[in-house]
């Protein structure tokens, strides 16, 4: 099974939701992935630099994580239980040369587990869950493009308005709706609605979500 985590911006806990379904689901025995792009040497989201970067010869790095307590957010993923983790890092719109790679480390997982939104423009995953911040007002590119095909979104700080100028609710507010919160970024409705999903295989599943 393939489950793949979003989010419209930076640090709104798409890496902590990864990490509590890896600890919420341990029988499946996750591999974690997390896809990090970047441009000219600059993180792209951060416009910070950074080590994403690889060398300018190669399209991709694959690096696969060995400490559960580096603190990086591929540890995290250890820690929390995965089986492997593994930060793939590609120059931005470039991550068709790291596919190979991806569908490698899927084949040879139980389950996989991946932070990205950009993959979605080549994998069709069992899962897709896309975390939506109210308090942030900046939106991806690449979360509009596949915000419809999201299965569920998990909303954090959903107590305010979004201020999402131009972004239609029709896109995300018919979808099963988990308020999740820091730290843990889930909940138990949402546990329940991964198991489910991925135990039936089946599209068409009781909303066990809150409005």
């Amino acid at each position: 099974m393939l489950v793949v985590v979003g989010g419209h911006s930076r640090n709104i806990g798409k890496t902590s939701a990864v990490v509590s379904l890896i600890r919420s689901l341990p029988e499946w025995n996750w591999t974690a992935i997390k896809i990090t792009q970047y441009g000219h040497g600059i993180c792209s989201p951060a416009g910070e630099s950074c080590e994403c970067a690889v060398e300018y010869d190669h399209p991709y790095a694959a690096t696969e994580e060995r400490d559960a307590g580096s603190g990086t957010d591929t540890g995290r993923f250890l820690a929390a239980g995965a089986r492997r983790s593994v930060w793939i890092r590609t120059a931005a719109g470039q991550l068709g040369h790291a596919l190979p790679s991806i569908r490698e480390y899927c084949a040879s997982a139980q389950n996989v587990v991946l932070e990205s939104n950009s993959v979605l423009q080549f994998l069709k995953p069992d899962l897709h869950l896309m975390v939506l911040d109210f308090a942030n007002s900046d939106f991806k590119t690449s979360c509009l493009t596949h915000l419809s095909r999201a299965d569920a979104v998990l909303i954090s700080n959903s107590k305010g308005r979004p201020d999402w100028h131009g972004i239609a609710p029709q896109l995300w507010i018919t979808k099963p709706k988990f308020s999740i919160e820091p730290p843990s970024f889930w909940s138990e409705r949402v546990t329940s609605f991964v198991r489910q999903k991925l135990a039936s295989g089946e599209d068409d599943l009781p909303d066990l979500s809150t409005t």
